[in-house]
């Protein structure tokens, strides 16, 4: 049974620790489910800095679409790595978390959140000129663009909550401290802080727009001029070719965005909470595992780079097996 972490503050009791209740509703299912988002998060890490490397290594990825899809895996080894640690603690029993542990999840997973956004998006405008103006693709995507591009977004998302964690950091909790989640949000913490501090939760919901509206506007626009352009290609072989080149990413967006209104546009009633948890798996873990394999399965350049790397790590094994045949025989 976890321990209430308190210290006495005038006639209150500040508690100093909270718990995360996580899977509790599954608790006979433990065991499973550690094994289970043990082997995502390593599946997670492997295959986001198998792009990463991929990238750096191979010239023929050295484009403005595979720097961007860099950057992404980049922020999802980050992003794994911010909740599926903790889950798998709290799958052993360690479900206390300490509220500067707290405040620091939650401004990791959110900095990162609003950063994917903006990678996002700039993916989608990416997509835009390669399709709709193929012939200035090359003047218009620059490197330094893209350079400009993807800092902006890093700075953006971690620079934008610098203020939300500030008003976090002024937030109390004297009541109950269990928190109905598997990591700390914004509505589950602002739900058991007993502080009479509303500026946190308003300033999550103006951020929440400001920061989330635009880079949505920026990727649905990409993809309606995107479509539109591909409707009007005569030949299938050519509209197919034209979608190939975006699919990917849409799946990607689709996935994310659709998750991400369902758990923090729609109504959110008490009946709806715990399916929100389940919801939210899919951003938080899901999601960045089934980046890798979608942009890998379903891209010739990523699949031919793979096979390389492959064959070239084959042919520098093959030799030393060989030696050793021989040295066996003789």
């Amino acid at each position: 049974m976890q321990m209430m972490a308190i210290r006495e503050e005038g006639n209150q009791t500040i508690n100093t620790e909270l718990i995360l209740l996580g899977f509790g509703d599954f608790q006979d299912l433990n065991v499973v489910l550690f094994l289970l988002f043990l082997v995502i998060y390593i599946l997670t890490m492997a295959g986001n800095i198998l792009i990463v490397v991929l990238v750096v290594a191979k010239n023929n990825l050295h484009t403005p679409m595979y720097f961007f899809l860099a950057n992404l895996s980049c922020l999802e080894t980050f992003y794994s790595s911010t909740i599926l640690p903790k889950i798998l603690a709290g799958l052993t029993g360690e479900k206390a978390i300490s509220i500067p542990g707290c405040i620091a999840q939650f401004y990791f997973f959110t900095a990162l959140v609003l950063t994917e956004l903006g990678l996002l998006a700039i993916m989608s405008y990416d997509r835009y000129i390669a399709i709709c103006r193929p012939l200035h693709y090359a003047s218009v995507m620059s490197d330094r663009l893209c350079l400009i591009m993807a800092v902006g977004s890093w700075m953006n998302g971690f620079l934008a909550m610098s203020v939300m964690m500030y008003l976090m950091t002024r937030l109390t909790f004297c009541g109950p401290n269990e928190i109905d989640h598997f990591f700390c949000d914004l509505a589950p913490v602002a739900q058991i802080a007993c502080s009479e501090d509303h500026r946190f939760e308003l300033m999550g919901f103006v951020f929440s727009t400001i920061f989330t509206l635009p880079p949505f506007l920026l990727t649905l626009t990409s993809y309606m001029f995107i479509i539109t352009t591909i409707l009007r290609i005569p030949s299938a072989t050519g509209r197919q070719k034209a979608f190939s080149t975006c699919s990917s990413h849409l799946i990607v967006v689709t996935i994310y965005y659709s998750t991400l209104i369902i758990v923090y546009v729609l109504p959110n009633p008490e009946k709806m909470r715990k399916l929100n948890k389940v919801f939210s798996v899919f951003y938080t873990i899901l999601t960045p595992l089934v980046n890798p394999l979608v942009y890998s399965l379903r891209n010739r350049e990523v699949k031919e780079a793979i096979r390389t790397s492959i064959g070239k790590v084959i042919q520098v094994i093959r030799p030393k097996e060989n030696r050793v045949i021989v040295s066996r025989i003789r």
